[in-house]
């Protein structure tokens, strides 16, 4: 099964969005199997968004992603990746489509409520970053439901 990580950012964190943020997930089908609230650090921050050093957000959006605690969350289904895409909208929330998470409640591009990976390879990554093999609990909920 597909699984990507997504990150409820401190803008999210500050305006207490982050169940609605998991709602809109779990109500399309999907499931959590991995979560953990976070403070990143300057070393985890560098780590994780090394790709993007030297550009011109590098610096303000370190200062944003240090403000307050984040949740990191794996989520896993059916083409898990593309479909939580489309409910977050796009990465600029004032071009998102209109009920997208960052139209609802975001200000701009990085000021989004929500980070997503995009595609299998940086989902793989970045779950990796932040979950052990031993922090991922999948589960089939028909089994679990029987033997209750």
């Amino acid at each position: 099964m597909e699984k990507t990580l997504i990150i409820i950012k401190p803008d999210g964190m500050c305006k207490r969005l982050a169940g609605k943020v998991f709602s809109r997930f779990e109500e399309a089908g999907f499931k959590i199997v991995g979560i953990k609230m976070l403070k990143l650090t300057e070393k985890i921050y560098d780590e994780f968004y090394a790709s993007h050093k030297g550009k011109f957000f590098y610096e303000p959006y370190k200062e944003f992603m240090l403000s307050s605690p984040v949740i990191a969350c794996v989520f896993e289904g059916k083409n898990v990746i593309i479909e939580v895409r489309k409910i977050i909208g796009n990465t600029d929330s004032k071009k998102a489509q209109t009920g997208t998470i960052r139209n609802l409640y975001g200000l701009n591009d990085r000021r989004n409520i929500v980070h997503a990976s995009d595609s299998p390879q940086t989902a793989e990554i970045e779950i990796n970053f932040f979950f052990t093999k031993s922090e991922i609990y999948s589960f089939n909920e028909d089994d679990w439901m029987e033997r209750k």
